[in-house]
């Protein structure tokens, strides 16, 4: 079981070192245009620089972790299910495979949670009508 979490850990780690290089492969929809032609600041390209405003850049950072956190606590669940099932009456494992299940719901509740507290911290300081 060990040796399956920290598959699982090192897997996820990869994926979110690497995930950011996917959006270097963007494209500039505006290549080849002036400003004016665009229809953007000339300056909004010059600095690389993202036009969201720092409490959003800080929302989506934390949607994506706690979507990764989210992911992980049901992948546990899963592999805490497989426990539960191949432990062929053995009690030892199946009071482990319990204890991961509930350790997983515990995650996905925390996910949750993480995920209402960014959007209502997020709508506070946008000033939103909405949560």
């Amino acid at each position: 079981m060990l040796h399956i979490i920290k598959n699982v850990f090192w897997v996820s780690v990869l994926f979110v070192v690497t995930g950011p290089y996917l959006a270097l492969a963007q494209t500039n929809p505006c290549a080849g245009l002036t400003a004016w032609e665009c229809g953007r600041d000339i300056n909004a390209y010059s600095t690389g620089l993202p036009e969201g405003s720092v409490i959003g850049i800080i929302s989506a950072t934390l949607s994506w972790l706690l979507a990764i956190l989210g992911f992980i606590a049901i992948a546990g669940f899963v592999i805490a299910g497989l426990m539960y099932l191949t432990a062929a009456g053995d009690e030892g494992q199946a009071e482990k495979a319990k204890n991961a299940m509930k350790y997983s719901i515990i995650g996905v509740i925390v996910a949750l949670m993480g995920y209402v507290v960014i959007l209502a911290v997020d709508s506070w300081l946008t000033a939103s009508t909405y949560f």
